[in-house]
């Protein structure tokens, strides 16, 4: 069965760049921003990693984050941040929450299925 990875993004090119390189692994869940992806949390589902943009409209990466690590349920869901923006590693350390691992846009898909499959195998021996 394959691992179910939930991707929160607002920009088509991603998503289907993700689509592309992912889709033939892993069951890819794709919502176009963090207020849906919660919904979609909230109906019980949980997905094995999520990937998210940082800066989307109305409930930005960072926001969804939080609210994800300081629920108990998906504290431990491994999250990969990607995002356009300047001083990444920076912006992550203000957020003051965990985040496994993040890409800066543009991102090498080799890198990004390497960072996923590193994060899922660590999930497997826990």
């Amino acid at each position: 069965m394959k691992k179910q990875i939930l991707v929160v993004d607002d920009e088509i090119s991603i998503l289907k760049l993700l689509n592309f390189v992912l889709s033939k692994d892993y069951e890819l869940i794709i919502k176009n921003s963090g207020v849906e992806a919660i919904d979609w949390l909230d109906q019980g589902n949980d997905p094995d990693l999520i990937i998210s943009d940082l800066q989307m409209p109305y409930f930005d990466g960072s926001s969804f984050v939080r609210n994800l690590k300081i629920s108990g349920y998906y504290r431990d869901t491994p999250v990969i941040l990607l995002s356009g923006a300047e001083n990444l590693e920076e912006k992550i350390n203000q957020m003051q929450i965990k985040v496994e691992s993040f890409l800066e846009k543009p991102f090498n898909p080799a890198t990004l299925k390497s960072r996923i499959e590193a994060l899922l195998s660590t999930l497997e021996k826990q």
